[in-house]
């Protein structure tokens, strides 16, 4: 077999041979070269500033320097809200009430029911409200929840607007009529007059 370089310089070819063939041995082009070498650089200049004089903070140090601030952020927003608790009204806004009502489906309705009827948790639609009436007593129960009963705490998983939104929702279940509705708990609570819905 002829095993001569066809472009007729053997310097180039290496000593080796498979099945007759054997290796040209290229020169790799001179700016990759080159670039193979700044990667080489870079990474000793990145492994003595950070891992080695620790003059800049690592990825982790990064993350959790900007996950102390957003919980900083967030702890002020939730302590804003839960301050604005007593002086919040039902949402009348329908883009609102549809926020909380796809909330409510999804977090509340596996207890309450999709019509607000009740199943482990309270019925939501009478008269008979087990921890107080008003608007802002359902804001509160959302907020801490009611763990003695099941009821998990939502500020952890919700935000301020989406537990406005849902019970914003569920003051508009009130006085509904769904079929099989849990029965009433605890006592019927004085009338305060008609609500904003009716």
């Amino acid at each position: 077999m002829n095993n001569q370089n066809p472009v007729g310089n053997d310097s180039n070819l290496l000593e080796h041979e498979a099945d007759g063939i054997r290796e040209l041995d290229n020169l790799l082009p001179r700016w990759w070269v080159w670039l193979f070498y700044l990667t080489i650089i870079f990474s000793v200049a990145y492994l003595g500033y950070y891992h080695v004089l620790k003059a800049g903070d690592s990825q982790a140090v990064e993350y959790q320097k900007e996950f102390d601030a957003g919980e900083k952020i967030k702890k002020v927003a939730l302590e804003i809200f839960e301050d604005s608790i007593a002086k919040l009204e039902p949402s009348k806004d329908n883009s609102i009430l549809a926020i909380g009502h796809q909330v409510f489906l999804t977090s509340c309705a596996p207890c309450h029911r999709a019509d607000g009827g009740g199943l482990v948790g309270s019925n939501l639609t009478d008269d008979y409200w087990v921890h107080g009436s008003k608007f802002e007593d359902s804001l509160k129960v959302i907020w801490n929840g009611v763990p003695e009963k099941g009821m998990v705490t939502w500020k952890g998983m919700l935000t301020p607007g989406q537990i406005h939104a849902v019970a914003s929702h569920i003051f508009t279940l009130r006085g509904t009529r769904p079929p099989n509705p849990k029965p009433p708990e605890n006592i019927q609570v004085a009338p305060s007059g008609p609500s904003i819905y009716e």
